[in-house]
C-alpha cells in the first residue's frame, strides 16, 4: 500500500482547541507573515486557511467579531465583496485555477467551523480535483507548502 506524507495535518490532530478566536488574532497588524495573512482593506482582511480544501483556499473576514450577514455594515460587507474580487484576481493568475467556490458557512450546522466570526470561502478548484484520493482514502492532495504559497500571493499586485 502507497502512503501519503502529510505531517502539517499532525498539528490540525493533535492541537489544543483556541480559545480565543483566530480571526481576532490575525486581525492585528504586525504579524501578518506568522498569520498567513496576505490582504487587507478598510473593514475586511483575507487570510490564507491553515486546513485547505485546496491549493490556494482563502478566508475573507471582517475586522469585527460578527457572525452574522446582518450584524455587517453596508461597509464591511462592500469591503468583504472588493477584497474577494481583488483576491480572485490574484489568484487566478498566480494559480490558473479552472473556476472557483467561493461562499459562507453561517452556523455550525451549515459547516462553519468558526461561526461566531462570518468569513468568507475563496476556493480555487481545478478539472479533476476531487478525484478518486478523498472519497477511497478521505485524502487531499496539496501541491504546494503554505509559505510558497503565502509568498506567491503576496508578491502579486492584482
Amino acid at each position: 500500500m502507497d502512503q501519503l506524507w502529510a505531517p502539517w495535518r499532525h498539528t490540525f490532530l493533535t492541537r489544543k482547541r483556541a480559545r480565543r478566536c483566530v480571526f481576532c488574532a490575525a486581525k492585528r497588524g504586525g504579524a501578518d507573515r506568522l498569520r498567513r495573512v496576505v490582504a487587507r482593506g478598510r473593514d475586511a482582511f483575507a487570510l490564507l486557511n491553515l486546513y485547505p480544501y485546496t491549493n490556494g483556499h482563502l478566508l475573507v473576514a471582517p475586522y469585527r467579531h460578527v457572525g452574522t450577514l446582518e450584524q455587517l455594515t453596508d461597509e464591511e460587507w462592500t469591503e468583504l465583496g472588493r477584497l474577494t474580487r481583488r483576491l480572485v484576481t490574484r489568484v487566478r493568475v498566480a494559480l490558473r485555477p479552472h473556476g472557483f467556490n467561493i461562499g459562507v458557512n453561517l452556523g455550525r450546522v451549515a459547516g462553519a467551523g468558526i461561526p461566531g466570526h462570518l468569513h468568507l470561502h475563496i476556493v480555487p478548484r481545478w478539472q479533476g480535483d476531487t478525484n478518486f484520493m478523498p472519497v477511497v482514502s478521505g485524502t487531499r492532495i496539496l501541491s504546494q507548502s503554505l509559505d510558497r504559497l503565502y509568498a506567491l500571493l503576496t508578491s502579486r499586485t492584482p
